[in-house]
């Protein structure tokens, strides 16, 4: 995992917001992954806040938007992708009921 890459979660009753910070590699890719498998099981919505990120690598974006699928099975989850970088990390073609955010800001 990249040494400088956090995600702080906060959580409602409904939804879930995780922010993430530092560098996005291939390890940080499977960190949040195994925090969306864990920690979303019990809210349908979750907000991927991406303005801390300071660089995305090409193989860490390609690992989470390839994997992020394995949670197909999660059928009424809604994910938001918001800030400057959410485009990068945006899962375009994947089958499960995603919420894209217009205000990438």
């Amino acid at each position: 995992m990249a040494i400088n890459f956090k995600v702080t979660l906060r959580q409602n009753p409904n939804e879930i917001h995780l922010r993430l910070n530092g560098d996005f590699d291939g390890s940080s890719a499977c960190e949040l992954l195994n925090i969306l498998e864990k920690s979303c099981q019990l809210v349908s919505r979750v907000f991927i806040h991406t303005n801390g990120l300071r660089y995305i690598y090409p193989f860490g974006s390609s690992l989470f938007r390839n994997h992020l699928s394995d949670l197909k099975h999660r059928k009424h989850l809604f994910l938001e992708f918001t800030g400057g970088h959410a485009r990068e990390l945006d899962p375009d073609g994947v089958t499960l009921h995603f919420v894209k955010s217009e205000r990438y800001s």
